[in-house]
């Protein structure tokens, strides 16, 4: 665990200054003089600006060749077209096609691609665990070249290789209905959900994604804590376990569907808020905290294009506009102000719980294990692991039909949460062929498959 430290604006300029003097900044775009006005903060944070932005002429002029960059990413297509304001004025020969993308179109698609000889984007945002898989097929363009990168602070970037840089921090936390909750009923730390009876009996929705805020907890208190934690929380809390999306559980936590949604992230929940909602977020101490990274593929034909856009996106004008468009937490030192916090007195001042590589490496598989056998468990369902012949696949892989003991048994196969591998390596479920030897790991007939592995 560590504490997040926000700084003074004086502090920030400060530093700057010590560290090398300021260059006259580059007249702003009328986009970026915009936001600042709106957000009534003083052009002097800019400071440092022309220093971020100062890249080599090759870049340009490669970028200029180039004309096109893909993007892949999570955000909605009309936040990403507002974030781009500034930059269409910086750049206005490069056109950037943006694809909004669930987590295994913008992590598995991409990379199985790759592997057949096809390219289906150059920059993805995003990657999440999934960064492991593409280091060790060597698809990622190192970026410390980029003088955005210099300015990351430790956690938000690939200090080693250079393959990922973070762009946003998201908080995990929960959403609750302001209609049903008190104030006062709000749990200060995790245990208090399981200790206090308020949240026990299905008025809580839990989506299955401990990898977004469990994991940090699991790494922050130990085992031995994530364990009985699981235990009493399953088995006492009993929350209602959903299949939905987290931004869907919080339209259903807005609709009344129950009290509390978790987890949901801090900048989904101000997006509501803006829209009247009755909503809003709470954390917890620790405070699960992530930081969503931004790559580039190595074999992209616009190589300059991209390192103009991802080094824009960790500016101080990058970050402005992006806390402006999507309310995202900025990575930026500079930035580390209650102004581009939409909950700050959830966050500042408390304990935060970090999602780092290693735990995403040493304790995820283990976790991950676990928290499978209490979800299903806790249903009664038992997870079973079957070797069989893969009969007949359906509707492009989204059915599967087996045998087990002469019965004949289905599953159903999610494009983000069931694990396809062949031959040892992760595919689509399109690539699922008749006659292929397979083992399935699910918990039960007519259930999803958690895990579809065959082999040719």
């Amino acid at each position: 665990m560590r504490n997040l430290k926000f700084l003074t604006f004086s502090a920030v300029v400060a530093a700057i200054y010590v560290v090398a003097p300021v260059h006259a900044a580059e007249p702003l775009p009328e986009a970026t003089k915009r936001i600042l006005s709106e957000m009534k903060l003083d052009a002097s944070l800019m400071k440092g600006l022309d220093k971020e932005l100062a890249i080599p002429k090759a870049w340009i002029s490669g970028a200029r060749k180039e004309k096109v960059l893909r993007v892949i990413g999570t955000w909605d297509f009309e936040q990403h077209a507002g974030y781009l304001a500034a930059f269409k004025e910086r750049y206005p020969f490069l056109t950037i096609k943006y694809v909004r993308q669930s987590r295994f179109g913008r992590t598995v698609k991409p990379l199985i691609a790759l592997k057949e000889g096809r390219l289906l984007t150059d920059v993805i945002s995003g990657l999440g665990s999934a960064i492991f898989a593409y280091r060790k097929a060597n698809a990622l363009l190192d970026l410390r070249a980029l003088p955005g990168f210099a300015h990351l602070p430790k956690d938000a970037k690939d200090v080693n290789e250079g393959l990922w840089v973070g762009h946003q921090f998201s908080y995990w936390c929960t959403a609750y209905n302001t209609n049903l909750v008190k104030p006062s009923d709000l749990p200060k730390t995790w245990d208090d959900l399981v200790k206090n009876r308020r949240w026990h009996g299905g008025v809580i929705g839990l989506g299955n994604r401990p990898n977004l805020w469990f994991l940090q907890l699991w790494g922050a208190k130990g085992e031995k804590w994530g364990r009985r934690y699981l235990d009493d929380y399953f088995g006492k809390v009993k929350p209602q376990l959903r299949k939905e999306g987290m931004n869907a559980l919080i339209s259903l936590v807005i609709a009344g569907e129950f009290d509390l949604s978790m987890p949901s992230a801090e900048y989904r929940v101000s997006q509501m808020v803006a829209k009247g909602a009755p909503v809003k977020f709470h954390c917890p101490e620790p405070v699960p905290t992530t930081v969503q990274s931004v790559a580039v593929l190595a074999k992209t034909p616009s190589p300059n294009a991209a390192k103009l856009y991802v080094n824009w996106m960790l500016s101080r004008e990058g970050q402005l506009a992006q806390y402006r468009a999507v309310k995202a937490a900025p990575v930026h030192p500079a930035f580390q102000r209650r102004e581009f916090l939409s909950f700050p007195d959830q966050i500042i001042g408390k304990t935060t719980a970090f999602r780092t590589p290693k735990l995403l490496v040493e304790e995820w598989p283990r976790l991950l294990k676990l928290w499978r056998s209490r979800w299903f468990g806790s249903s009664g369902q038992k997870i079973s692991t079957v070797t069989t012949k893969l009969i007949k696949p359906k509707r492009g892989g989204r059915r599967l039909t087996f045998k087990v003991a002469g019965e004949i048994h289905t599953v159903k196969v999610s494009g983000s949460r069931t694990t396809v591998t062949i031959n040892g390596k992760q595919s689509s479920r399109s690539q699922l062929k008749a006659g292929m030897s397979c083992t399935f790991v699910y918990p039960g007939n007519k259930s999803e498959a958690l895990e579809v592995d065959c082999k040719k």
